[in-house]
């Protein structure tokens, strides 16, 4: 078995294990750092808004020498507006200008095919009108709320509605860091800008939901046993997953680095960045609200109940006991449940709970040891 193998096996048993929940507000400072920063770079920069969500043309050109840094020049001056041009593989340029009216394009077209030395006749222009441009916006605002709400009605019937407070709270926070990414690097924001959203939500999600399926498994019963705290039970639910979760988001960005890097960098596909930056920036964002962020936060939710405050206090109260006569807190003993008490006041010192933490192993009967060394046949 692998070395990172032996550690997700271990921190599953719970034999290891780093305190996540217990060190939340240091995690919760950087979340809101970071937050503000995106949230500053947002404001200040704002989004760079493709031509599906302002409207605008885009024309696009046969093979010609001119360069990518004079066509943006030709296409400014012909337009009176600010363009992006990328270069093609066929040795063609892609030439996009936002907000420009679009009955002004066949001029445009002239001016652009004069200073580009290439054929009118063989310029392609995409038109796209503003209120057509608002109409996408305001259905991509809309199916990003329809989303939302669907999954929080869905967290909070399958598990419960302090767990669904806290998967939006990580949602939103996944959106604000990808935004501002977005808006502090200048990144075109197009369709594929809101696919990609979408899909890092749902992966966003599915990581948290995995740990919310743990910890709800783990905590069935809590209230019969004084051995640990919720919180203590969220920490072990977070590293019993952890190898899991970094497993899966390695290998979900490491085809999204290609495309970003590789793709829109070395290779020069521009149009692949719209939707690669949103993809990377959201799959690691999500990693780390999963962990970070929604657990603690589901942590933090639960222990204000009275039965969770209850429950504290018995376990303090229990260690307190164990440390003044001087006994170890958590000896190996015969695994016990106990059922049969009301509350788990009565519950004996050593005991087990019954679903939290792992069992320890039975002793063998002795019986097993008869009979060994003796001569193989029929007794008589």
């Amino acid at each position: 078995m692998s070395k990172l193998g032996t550690l997700g096996a271990r921190l599953h048993r719970g034999e290891i294990g780093y305190d996540f929940v217990g060190k939340r507000k240091l995690w919760y400072g950087i979340s809101i750092l970071i937050t503000i920063t995106a949230i500053v770079g947002l404001a200040v920069r704002g989004l760079n808004m493709g031509i599906e969500f302002q409207g605008g043309a885009v024309f696009t050109t046969e093979r010609t020498s001119v360069s990518v840094s004079q066509a943006e020049t030709y296409a400014e001056e012909a337009s009176g507006h600010d363009a992006i041009v990328q270069k093609l593989g066929n040795g063609g340029l892609r030439i996009q200008v936002a907000g420009v009216d679009t009955s002004k394009s066949d001029q445009i077209k002239e001016d652009l095919a004069r200073d580009l030395k290439v054929d009118a006749e063989k310029i392609n222009a995409d038109l796209v009108g503003p209120s057509w441009g608002e109409q996408i916006a305001n259905k991509a605002w809309q199916g990003l709320a329809i989303f939302m709400v669907l999954v929080v009605i869905y967290l909070a019937i399958a598990f419960e509605w302090r767990m669904a407070a806290a998967a939006l709270v990580a949602l939103i926070h996944d959106i604000t860091i990808t935004v501002g990414v977005y808006a502090l690097v200048g990144f075109e924001v197009t369709p594929g800008t809101v696919i990609g959203l979408l899909t890092i939500l749902g992966y966003s999600l599915y990581d948290t939901v995995v740990v919310f399926d743990s910890l709800k498994e783990q905590t069935k019963d809590i209230t019969k046993q004084t051995r640990y705290t919720y919180s203590e039970i969220a920490d072990r639910s977070i590293n019993g997953t952890l190898v899991r979760s970094i497993n899966t988001t390695v290998v979900a960005l490491l085809p999204v680095a290609g495309l970003l890097f590789i793709g829109g960098g070395v290779l020069g596909a521009g149009m692949l960045n719209d939707i690669s930056l949103s993809l990377f920036v959201g799959l690691a964002a999500g990693a780390y609200s999963s962990i970070f962020i929604a657990t603690p936060l589901v942590a933090d939710l639960k222990e204000r109940e009275p039965q969770m405050k209850a429950l504290r206090k018995r376990v303090l109260a229990k260690r307190a006991a164990a440390a003044a006569k001087g006994e170890p807190l958590d000896a190996p003993v015969a695994p016990r449940t106990y059922e049969d008490d009301e509350d788990g006041d009565d519950a004996p010192e050593d005991a087990t709970p019954a679903v939290v933490g792992p069992r320890a192993q039975r002793a063998q009967p002795s019986s097993r040891g008869r009979g060994r060394g003796r001569p193989s046949g029929k007794r008589r």
